[in-house]
């Protein structure tokens, strides 16, 4: 074969002959390279250490410490896995198993399902078949040869992934010892490299190939790391996201629920609702100092205004459709719940000349929209079908589009940072494979958003991580995607920044220039929390319910010890009203520690303790929440530091501008 050139990491490259497999290039580095070796990326493209090179490229010797060798490792453990289920029941079917976010699963065909009870058997066994240490080997195989193998084993569902396998593919087979299974690859180099930092998780039905026209198997849920201490982090992790679970939270707290006869949709209770627009008022503050213009756009909008802009060809499966049939024939028509304002917003901006001078216009809406998810994906208000969009959508020329991307990105940052998020990534998603608009249009979208995106870096001195995502934008243009950690270190994707030169062409937008000539604004698409319903149920998670005094739905709770301080528990409480706090009385004839509780339950931030010795001296008992200590002071100085500690991050920022100024 001929000689191929490889690019290292270090930038030096070298000539290999084609034929050189992965492991005898590291071998040609160093032996203990060679030993430490689990697999090589030739372009980012992983591979087999047994695979010859083939080819030039940037190549990439992985190791087991390396980040990419995760995945291999938890691909390997399903392939254990399953090679453990069949050994300790034989006649098991295996079907498939994948890699997914922090694990792997593996779906079987058995009479008798699996429980979590058969786990640490399973788990037993797959450390036995790890410490065999057996290599993975791979052959190719004839495709008849291949579906006579496996229907002699019994195992039919793995004949119909063979005949799914387009022809112009090889079909693998990875053997682990004597024990082998149909696979695209790569693996290790052996069982042994996947260590002991595994653990089985649980049990689903899964129907096959997600037909429910198809089988119910059992599909086993595991997780693997690189070693016992990230595996540990991993269960603390999963623990604490428990504890903090937004659902149950949302329960202790009464802040609303979901029932059957409205599924995916939320019912706000008092507390709840308040919060929301707790959300809704810091965001208006927001968009007000920003010169943004607050509109709001129909619910309902004939099918003909979403063919025009796209949406009806790419997402009318994702869309609640309603035909409205009137006496005349002439009046039957087909509607659809918006699913996003864009479309709306483009109509507003076309209503009435616009010039260069008035650019640019920025609409913002909280816009309530509908999409269709599967029932199965839907998850309290992480996933929904009705929500809520912080939407906006600016309308400016070409040379304002860096200028208002970084406005933007100033706006999402600061608003993260007052809700305590401060470990941000900005990922620039390009191109994706089916889109609209030229590929010039797209040329010049992507170096714009590639400029703003080191702009952003720059400014935030390094502390703002950025990235390339290939092939995830919008299908009318690039975007920006605001990922933010949580406290237990969980990532969340919520803002967005998209540039769209699409939609205006589509619905015949433009402004009159200063040559006097039409041109085609610029549509940015902005959100900052995304979905309202989304990110609250995140700031509950983040928080685990003990939100800052400002953002609680219910701020104060003045308990009385005695029913000789109801009158000044009621005087306290309307003190604090007037000061603008949330409060209310707790005036019932139970015990003071079994009204501490009960409010501490659901996460009121302060209780206000009085009894007859604090209604003669005019003084008030403070407890604060997840705290056994009290405080005892004047009702002034209650008040006084409470309606400090209430004031909102973005108010007090604009006092102390105020201030200065």
């Amino acid at each position: 074969m001929s000689n191929v050139s490889l690019s290292f990491p270090d930038g030096s490259v070298r000539d290999y002959d084609a034929a050189t497999t992965g492991l005898a290039l590291a071998e040609s580095i160093s032996k203990s390279l060679a030993k430490k070796a689990v697999a090589y990326a030739l372009d980012g493209e992983l591979r087999d250490l047994s695979d010859p090179l083939g080819r030039s490229g940037k190549i990439e010797i992985v190791t087991r410490e390396s980040p990419r060798a995760l995945e291999l490792i938890r691909h390997d453990a399903a392939h254990v896995l399953a090679e453990a289920v069949q050994e300790l029941w034989p006649g098991t079917q295996v079907t498939i198993g994948p890699v997914i976010e922090n694990g792997f699963y593996y779906d079987f065909a058995r009479n008798e399902p699996f429980t979590p009870e058969d786990f640490p058997v399973i788990e037993k066994k797959m450390r036995e078949i790890i410490a065999r240490n057996r290599p993975f080997t791979k052959q190719v195989w004839d495709r008849d040869h291949a579906r006579k193998v496996f229907r002699d084993k019994g195992e039919a569902y793995k004949v119909e992934l063979i005949d799914a396998i387009p022809d112009d593919q090889d079909l693998k087979i990875y053997y682990q010892g004597d024990w082998f299974d149909l696979c695209r690859g790569p693996h290790m180099a052996s069982t042994g490299q996947i260590g002991n930092a595994f653990k089985l998780m649980k049990v689903a039905g899964a129907y096959w190939r997600g037909d429910s026209n198809n089988p119910m198997l059992t599909r086993i849920y595991g997780t693997a790391w690189a070693d016992q201490a990230e595996l540990d982090a991993y269960i603390t992790m999963l623990e604490e996201a428990e504890k903090r679970d937004h659902r149950k939270l949302g329960r202790e707290m009464d802040l609303f629920h979901f029932q059957e006869e409205g599924p995916g949709v939320v019912f706000w209770h008092s507390k709840g609702w308040k919060m929301f627009q707790n959300l809704v008022a810091y965001m208006r503050r927001r968009l007000n100092d920003l010169d943004y213009e607050e509109v709001n756009a129909p619910q309902v909008l004939d099918k003909s205004l979403w063919e025009t802009s796209g949406h009806w060809g790419w997402y009318r499966d994702a869309m609640f459709k309603v035909t409205v049939a009137g006496d005349d024939t002439d009046d039957d028509r087909v509607f659809a719940l918006k699913p996003m304002n864009c479309p709306g917003h483009v109509q507003i901006f076309k209503h009435g000349l616009k010039s260069y001078r008035d650019l640019p216009i920025k609409l913002a809406e909280f816009g309530a929209v509908h999409r269709y998810e599967p029932s199965g994906a839907l998850h309290g208000l992480m996933r929904v079908r009705g929500f809520t969009q912080d939407d906006a959508h600016i309308f400016c020329t070409e040379e304002q589009l860096a200028d208002e991307c970084l406005k933007i990105n100033d706006l999402i940052l600061t608003t993260y940072a007052d809700f305590g998020f401060t470990e941000i990534q900005v990922k620039l998603s390009t191109r994706p494979e089916k889109r609209v608009g030229t590929d010039a249009a797209w040329d010049h979208a992507e170096e714009i958003m590639g400029s703003v995106l080191k702009t952003i870096e720059a400014q935030s001195g390094g502390k703002i991580k950025t990235s390339i995502n290939p092939g995830e934008g919008a299908f009318y243009g690039p975007k920006f995607e605001y990922v933010l950690k949580d406290a237990i270190g969980r990532e969340w994707q919520c803002g967005t920044t998209q540039v769209d030169f699409n939609l205006p062409e589509r619905f015949g937008a433009f402004y009159i220039g200063s040559d006097s000539e039409k041109k085609q604004p610029v549509m940015i698409h902005r959100a900052i929390c995304g979905s309202m319903e989304r990110f609250l149920g995140i700031l509950i998670e983040n928080y685990a319910g003990h939100f800052p005094l400002w953002f609680a739905p219910q701020q104060v709770v003045v308990a009385t010890i005695t029913s000789d301080a109801d009158d000044y528990a009621e005087k306290v409480v309307a003190r604090l009203k007037r000061a603008g706090l949330s409060a209310v009385a707790d005036l019932r004839n139970e015990k003071i520690n079994y009204k501490v509780r009960e409010h501490s339950l659901a996460k009121v931030p302060v209780i206000l303790v009085c009894g007859k010795r604090e209604a003669e001296e005019g003084t008030v008992n403070m407890r604060r929440l997840g705290s056994r200590d009290q405080q005892s002071m004047s009702l002034d100085e209650a008040v006084a530091s409470l309606s400090a500690e209430a004031v909102a991050p973005d108010r007090r920022r604009a006092e102390t501008i105020a201030e200065a100024a």
